[in-house]
C-alpha cells in the first residue's frame, strides 16, 4: 500500500488499530440534528468518514452519501460497513485529500462531526470549502470535542478546539446562511480502552437559505 502524504500515514496508522466495531455507532448529536433539521433524505457529503458509523447510518435512512476520508483502511471499512448494511448502493466511498483535493458537487447536507486533522491540514480552509459545497437550503453540520480528541487518550494529551463561535467566525459566512444550532454541550466519554472523560461537544449547524 501506497501512501501519498504524512497526512494518509498518520490516518492509516489510526484507523488500522482500532477495532472494527466503532464502525457500527452513529454519532448520536449528528442523529438527532438530522432527523430534528433535516428530516426529507437528499445527497450528503461525510467528511472524514472514518469508521463508517455516520455515513450508514444516512444511508440507512435513505440518504445518498459520498463518504470521505484519505486513509485507504477507512474507506474500506465504510464499503464493508455498507454491505453488511444492505445499503451499498447509496454509500460511495471516496478518497480525498481534503486539504489539497475536495469533493465536487452541492449536498443537501455536510456533515463534518469529530472531523479533526494532523496539524499539516488547514481545518478552517477545509471548513470554508465545506461551506461552500452546501446546497441552498441545506445543512453544514460540524460536530467536535473541544478538550479531547479521540486519539488523546492513546497519547495522553489534551486537545483544544475552538468555542462554536470561532468556528463561526472562521468560516467567513455572508447572510445566506442562517444558524439554527451553535452550543457546547458537556458528556462523559469512553476511550478506545474503557479510559473515561468529561468531554465538551462543540455544536456548529448552519443552513444556507440560498
Amino acid at each position: 500500500m501506497s501512501i501519498g502524504s504524512d497526512s494518509a500515514a498518520f490516518w492509516e496508522k489510526h484507523y488500522s488499530g482500532l477495532d472494527d466495531q466503532w464502525g457500527t455507532k452513529p454519532n448520536a448529536v449528528l442523529a438527532d440534528l438530522v432527523t430534528t433539521l433535516a428530516p426529507t433524505p437528499g445527497t450528503a457529503l461525510d467528511l472524514g468518514c472514518g469508521h463508517g458509523g455516520d455515513a450508514i447510518w444516512l444511508a440507512t435512512r435513505g440518504w445518498n452519501v459520498t463518504a470521505v476520508d484519505i486513509s485507504p483502511t477507512a474507506l474500506q471499512r465504510v464499503a464493508t460497513g455498507a454491505r453488511a448494511h444492505g445499503v451499498t448502493e447509496r454509500v460511495h466511498p471516496a478518497r480525498h485529500d481534503l486539504a489539497h483535493d475536495f469533493p465536487e458537487g452541492r449536498f443537501a447536507l455536510v456533515n463534518a462531526s469529530y472531523f479533526h486533522t494532523p496539524l499539516d491540514i488547514p481545518r478552517e480552509k477545509v471548513l470554508r470549502r465545506a461551506a461552500a459545497a452546501v446546497a441552498p437550503g441545506g445543512l453544514l453540520i460540524i460536530v467536535e470535542h473541544a478538550s479531547i480528541a479521540p486519539w488523546s487518550w492513546q497519547a495522553g494529551e489534551d486537545v483544544r478546539f475552538p468555542h462554536p463561535d470561532e468556528v463561526l467566525a472562521s468560516l467567513e459566512l455572508d447572510d445566506s446562511w442562517t444558524p439554527e444550532r451553535c452550543h457546547a454541550p458537556q458528556r462523559t466519554a469512553t476511550g478506545p480502552e474503557g479510559q473515561r472523560a468529561t468531554v465538551t461537544d462543540n455544536v456548529l449547524t448552519v443552513r444556507r437559505t440560498s
